[in-house]
């Protein structure tokens, strides 16, 4: 790309308005030709600096396919193409339009309460809001009332396609309690349309399908998913999100005038901020995710320990955090990797066990900037950009040499490329 600031911004609306099909975008041609969950909510921010009302149409077409108990699926199949894998001939959700049987971060909540507050005329958009207010506060009652059983105030994922972390090195020792027995033959698509050796292994697509036949075999009945699972892995980025989006609901609620969702969504966070604290290591600096069947902390240091920073956690923590990343910058060219390059199951190529993702950096820099870490923060915001300039608008970057992997011309990292050049914009008191 370029270094040119207008340049990069029209590059980055190009691949935006390329991925768009109207009323949603896809992720990139190709590899993800349906709607993803917390891609759509993360490219509406990039949408929002051209097209304010194009923006609101995307989240409000991903809540369109919200399921009757308040879970949004992480793929709405909107039109058929059989150039990815698994389809709705696999997921066999029933739904009226397609859609998979299981869910993504729930970063709606923050997109909304961003774009609301970015919104030049909130008079405009005040009914958008309020009615979007609603699904999300549906969406994240959910997650407590089916993925949180226990009452413990942290909500667990049981698939690794929840998390958004499709292959991270956190699940390897959980992952090996999913069988492969009776898995059905399938041919992957994924790696005709990009590089197998950035992908998930076979062997973990096989355990990825066991999954999704095990929950279709229950009818997708998500008051049984949870306990019925194999994999029940309680992730802090994961709740990271969840929990700053219940925040940023909790405050715009009360802005809008609906102070029943403002009241209960303020509880979940107070609790689940004091139940975080169980996944803080002092070992590492970091929080980490926890096995739920095991009921031990996985010691893994990956990307989702950082990521929590996203949530209003304690100022210590993140300040801890900020140290953990600065630490990390020693040791990869480019921050922030998603797994410590110093471990043994490190790769800068393949995935979630070692690339940067620019959507992760875009989070973990708004929670340093909020603790007012602008150093660490601003590091982070330089090096994404020289990412983007260097590589073009790719997936997601090896953190040594900055190669671009995955798929190209993507939309949350064009989204992103907006997003970073506003954080850089010095604020006017």
């Amino acid at each position: 790309m370029t270094n040119n600031k207008d340049e990069t911004i029209a590059a980055a609306i190009a691949v935006l308005r390329q991925n768009d099909r109207g009323h949603y975008t896809v992720p990139t041609h190709g590899l993800y030709p349906f709607q993803w969950n917390w891609d759509s909510c993360l490219s509406a921010l990039g949408q929002s600096h051209y097209d304010e009302d194009r923006a609101w149409t995307e989240i409000e077409t991903l809540f369109e396919h919200q399921w009757e108990d308040g879970m949004v699926p992480h793929i709405v199949f909107h039109e058929p193409d059989d150039g990815y894998f698994p389809g709705p001939d696999v997921w066999q959700t029933h739904r009226p339009v397609p859609t998979s049987g299981i869910t993504q971060p729930a970063v709606a909540g923050f997109a909304i309460r961003r774009l609301y507050d970015r919104s030049p005329d909130k008079s405009k958009i005040a009914t958008r809001a309020t009615t979007l207010l609603s699904k999300v506060n549906r969406w994240h009652e959910w997650f407590y009332r089916c993925r949180d059983p226990k009452e413990t105030g942290l909500v667990a994922i049981i698939h690794p396609w929840e998390a958004g972390r499709d292959n991270s090195v956190d699940w390897d020792v959980a992952f090996e309690e999913v069988p492969t027995e009776g898995v059905m033959p399938f041919t992957r698509r994924d790696t005709t349309h990009a590089n197998p050796e950035h992908r998930p292994t076979q062997a973990q697509y096989e355990r990825y399908i066991w999954l999704i036949q095990h929950f279709r075999n229950l009818g997708w009945d998500n008051t049984q998913l949870h306990d019925a699972s194999p994999f029940q892995i309680v992730d802090p980025g994961f709740n990271g999100i969840l929990l700053r989006s219940c925040s940023d609901i909790a405050d715009l609620a009360a802005e809008l005038g609906e102070q029943s969702i403002s009241k209960s969504s303020a509880a979940i966070v107070e609790k689940g901020l004091d139940a975080m604290e169980s996944l803080w290591s002092d070992e590492f600096n970091q929080y980490l995710c926890m096995d739920r069947r095991r009921s031990e902390l996985i010691q893994s240091p990956s990307i989702a320990g950082l990521l929590a920073i996203f949530a209003y956690i304690r100022q210590d923590r993140g300040k801890c955090i900020a140290a953990r990343i600065s630490d990390l910058g020693t040791r990869a060219t480019y921050l922030v990797p998603s797994h410590d390059p110093a471990a043994p199951e490190f790769d800068g190529s393949r995935y979630w066990r070692g690339p940067v993702w620019l959507i992760v950096n875009y989070m973990i820099a708004d929670g340093l900037q909020r603790i007012k870490e602008h150093t660490t923060a601003d590091a982070i915001v330089r090096s994404s950009l020289e990412l983007i300039a260097h590589n073009g608008l790719a997936e997601y970057y090896d953190p040594h040499t900055g190669a671009g992997c995955g798929g190209a011309q993507f939309t949350w990292t064009a989204a992103m490329v907006l997003e970073f050049l506003q954080m850089q914009t010095p604020k006017t008191e």
